[in-house]
């Protein structure tokens, strides 16, 4: 469609005249259902044939030059090693804690202070989920720097406010992050704008990796280190940093089964398009690793481990009744990990577990919650027939009563039952 292309540019040219940006990517989507016919733009930071690794010289400068713009977050030992019998030591890092609510805010940082002052007066872009957006968006907001953010459908309402709260440019379009990053590219081209990857920029890679620094600071010879992998450049960075100085520290890493695409790339041997389906850690949900993430990921990685969406669940509500942390799908699938058993051969061992992220979306945060609930037991469904005469569901109640739960919903149905002297009682939900 040649002639989409020019009406799409338009649009996007104009989109600060919009009073609602959302509406570009409404008008995009009456013109053309994808941007699958754009040419295709190369990101020179990321180009696969030369993939670029990154030392820990790169991610001892970025912690320099990072030093009082991000929170040195703390990391404590856990409460869930006594509370769950895991018979481990285990440590918390907090980077949820940052202004912004993700690990994110340390690359995009250490990205804006290294460019060039004519790049910092045309400013930069990128495709995000959110969490990278975000924190690109505050710090570019505090540096005087312009960012542009595009973020696909599929990103938290939550996240999309927050980047125009930090006066952002903001456009909401595709379906999925390559569809999103696909018109971030253009953009870029069109409007000489620096495309920043969200996770596999070496510079962001770099920033990521002071986590890495500051843990090996905060707990002295961790047997192993367990972080959520997505793009793959938090992984990366903090395996350089933590290989670099405590080589026998195990690095392990963790997907969501809805998102494998690095254990995908690690059986491919190499980057490869993987299909992701929704999912509770929608900051893990990207398609394909970066090229120079992976490459400097590769490797220094001990371990990956891919988890079923419930024990995600049942993590983010044990870190809420235990440690009083409210984390998103993605930050609680290291704890994840652990209590779906996949760890076993860290019996005894004194382990971090990296908390990455806490922008959750409150309604999925209570869909969470009760799928924990769920999960560990809690909650439970059934369904009874009782007399339908008076006291009849009054008895059902107090026999649940006695056993000590309550009652979370009730249903009951009459109209199909053979018995016109029984009442069908369902969907009763109870916590124990």
């Amino acid at each position: 469609m040649p002639g989409s292309n020019k009406n799409i540019k338009f649009l996007v040219d104009n989109r600060d005249k919009s009073d609602d940006l959302v509406s570009v990517k409404e008008e995009v989507l009456k013109l053309d259902n994808s941007v699958v016919d754009y040419e295709e733009f190369v990101d020179p930071y990321c180009l696969e044939k030369k993939p670029q690794k990154i030392s820990f010289q790169d991610v001892t400068s970025a912690a320099f030059l990072i030093k009082g713009g991000v929170e040195k977050t703390p990391c404590f030992k856990s409460k869930l090693s006594d509370h769950r019998n895991l018979d481990m030591d285990l440590y918390l890092k907090m980077d949820f804690m940052q202004h912004t609510g993700s690990f994110k805010e340390r690359g995009a940082r250490y990205a804006l202070l290294s460019l060039r002052d004519e790049q910092k007066q045309k400013g930069v872009i990128s495709a995000s989920l959110g969490n990278h957006a975000q924190a690109l968006s505050y710090h570019g907001m505090l540096l005087n720097i312009p960012v542009t953010v595009v973020m696909p459908e599929a990103a938290p309402i939550m996240k999309v406010q927050k980047c125009r709260n930090y006066k952002a440019n903001v456009v909401v379009f595709g379906k999925d992050m390559a569809e999103a990053k696909q018109l971030a590219m253009k953009m870029a081209n069109d409007e000489k704008l620096l495309y920043i990857n969200g996770y596999d920029h070496p510079h962001i890679m770099a920033g990521q990796g002071t986590i890495g620094l500051e843990i090996l600071e905060q707990v002295q010879n961790p047997d192993a280190v367990i972080i959520p992998v997505g793009g793959g450049g938090l992984i990366a960075g903090i395996a350089v940093a933590i290989k670099s100085l405590s080589p026998k520290t195990k690095i392990i890493g963790v997907e969501s089964e809805k998102c494998p695409s690095f254990s995908k790339a690690l059986a491919n041997k190499g980057p490869i398009h993987t299909p992701i389906k929704n999912t509770l850690a929608d900051g893990l949900a990207v398609p394909k690793v970066g090229v120079n993430a992976f490459e400097t990921a590769m490797p220094l990685i001990d371990k990956m481990v891919v988890v079923k969406e419930e024990w995600i669940a049942l993590s983010i509500l044990q870190l809420v009744e235990t440690e009083k942390c409210v984390v998103e799908g993605a930050g609680a699938a290291g704890l994840a990990a652990i209590l779906a058993g996949h760890l076993p051969e860290l019996k005894g061992k004194k382990v971090v577990l990296l908390l990455c992220g806490g922008n959750i979306d409150t309604t999925v945060f209570g869909r969470c919650l009760e799928r924990g609930l769920a999960a560990e037991g809690r909650l439970v469904k059934f369904t009874v027939c009782v007399s339908d005469r008076p006291g009849g569901i009054h008895e059902l109640c107090r026999i649940l009563a006695g056993l000590g739960v309550s009652i979370k919903d009730i249903m009951h149905e009459r109209a199909w039952l053979k018995d016109i002297y029984s009442v069908e009682v369902s969907r009763i939900l109870f916590k124990i």
